[in-house]
């Protein structure tokens, strides 16, 4: 294994040898540790670990190699700023159900009219207008109807295993999008079941993968498209409700072009979509998802590299 593509990632990379001293660190590694790779060369990993919140240990059959250690960089310091993130979202969420409640009734009636007056029409081609205010009327309240259901389902947590559900919705990408993109499959085999309500987590999942596969299909400047499923153990991860012994790490990755810079701190909010026909409700649908299991959703975007990544605890709720 060459471990000078680990140069160019943000996550901080240590490989420990069987002893657990360190014999490779990449420049994300010193600037997180805050220790030249050449003083961390041979040294114990365990006294760098112990302020981490959170890290991910791959065992590897490579000698001198015997383990791989992700440290991944956007967790640190991050606790306050999810708090206050979910606070926004709430906020923001709110406003929309009481949008949605007053759009309702005039909406309802809006399409009434239209088919009272299709009713009463003797030309045909008038019929085109009113069967446009028709579809459109419809269009919105089912809109109105994602912006106000999903608080409203119960919370159904089961114990299954997660990959079940990445298969899934590699299934469904594959019959959509067919031979457009190449599907990678990294799981970590040791994964145990979690404990969630699976079919949230899986439209979720599937809100965000179909989004990475669109954005790579329409996408004319990507050369041999790939989206990437991963799967880790997290280590001790904090996240919305504290620190846990053990959390789960599910990684969306694509090669495309990445999101739009402008969009990048407001990506997660109600009705803000980078595309013409999205609706921007997937992703703020599947982060409000992520919440609810007490986990969060969070992403790192760049030309040629995106990755969404599910953060959950392993906990039974």
């Amino acid at each position: 294994m060459d471990p000078s593509g680990f140069e160019i990632l943000q996550t901080a990379i240590l490989l420990l040898d069987e002893s657990g001293r360190i014999r490779f660190a990449n420049a994300a590694a010193e600037a997180l540790l805050g220790v030249s790779r050449r003083q961390l060369h041979g040294q114990a990993a365990a006294p760098y670990l112990a302020d981490q919140t959170s890290f991910l240990k791959t065992p590897l059959s490579s000698p001198p190699w015997a383990w791989l250690l992700e440290i991944p960089v956007h967790q640190g310091g991050r606790y306050e700023d999810r708090l206050q993130a979910l606070a926004d979202q709430a906020a923001q969420r709110e406003t929309l159900r009481n949008l949605a409640h007053e759009v309702r009734n005039p909406l309802a009636g809006l399409r009434a009219a239209a088919q009272l007056l299709d009713m009463e029409l003797t030309r045909d081609d008038l019929h085109d207008y009113t069967r446009v205010i028709i579809e459109e009327a419809d269009r919105l309240a089912d809109l109105v109807t994602r912006l106000v259901s999903p608080q409203r389902q119960d919370f159904e947590p089961i114990q299954f295993n997660i990959h079940e559900i990445c298969e899934r919705v590699l299934a469904l990408i594959e019959l959509e999008f067919g031979q457009q993109l190449t599907v990678i499959r990294d799981y970590d085999a040791s994964a145990p079941d979690i404990w969630a309500d699976r079919d949230r987590l899986l439209q979720a999942l599937l809100n965000v993968v179909r989004n990475a596969a669109q954005a790579l299909t329409e996408a004319e400047a990507v050369q041999a498209p790939t989206l990437q499923l991963r799967t880790r153990i997290l280590h001790q991860p904090v996240l919305l409700q504290g620190q846990h012994r053990l959390g789960l790490l599910l990684g969306v990755m694509d090669n495309g072009p990445g999101v739009p810079v402008a969009l990048q701190d407001k990506v997660f909010h109600p009705l803000v979509t980078g595309r013409a026909q999205g609706s921007g409700l997937g992703l703020n649908l599947a982060q409000a998802c992520l919440q609810q299991h007490g986990g969060v959703l969070e992403f790192d975007s760049q030309p040629g590299l995106t990755e969404f990544r599910f953060l959950l605890p392993l906990d039974r709720p």
